[in-house]
């Protein structure tokens, strides 16, 4: 769920769970993220935690979960035309990142004038394969697939 001013929101989650199964992150205590069904059913079932989320309050499924899912929305304050993408830096999303098998289509969703020309990467920085803005719609980079997880 989109935190502060995050691009996103219930509206588009609930869209997605009426298709398909969508998996929530659980924000843990070393900024690592496990994961929990989003409960379509009764979304009221998201419970308030840490730095202003909204989390699942249903069985949490374990940091590798995120390996099912096909396609992945990450939040980002910027994308380059790279595809690499500038978190928050707690690298909880890096972690996840990296442990995706290259099944998976990651995009970061962005407000208009946050797709730019260069952000700075380290080596654990993974791109993402597309992001989607307001104002220019869908992205998609020439960037290879996240590395295997190992």
């Amino acid at each position: 769920m989109p935190v502060g001013r995050e691009p996103g929101g219930t509206d588009l989650v609930a869209l997605l769970s009426a298709r398909a199964r969508v998996l929530l992150p659980v924000l843990l205590p070393d900024n690592d993220l496990d994961w929990a069904a989003y409960p379509s059913a009764t979304p009221s079932r998201l419970v308030a935690a840490p730095r202003g989320l909204l989390e699942p309050d249903g069985p949490r499924l374990g940091v590798t979960a995120v390996r099912e899912a096909t396609l992945v929305f990450v939040p980002a304050l910027a994308v380059d035309r790279r595809g690499m993408r500038m978190g928050r830096g707690g690298g909880s999303y890096d972690r996840a990142l990296a442990r995706l098998t290259g099944n998976s289509f990651v995009v970061a969703l962005l407000h208009d004038g946050e797709l730019v020309d260069h952000v700075p990467a380290e080596p654990h920085d993974r791109p993402v394969h597309a992001a989607i803005t307001p104002g220019g719609g869908l992205t998609v980079f020439d960037a290879e697939a996240p590395e295997p997880a190992r």
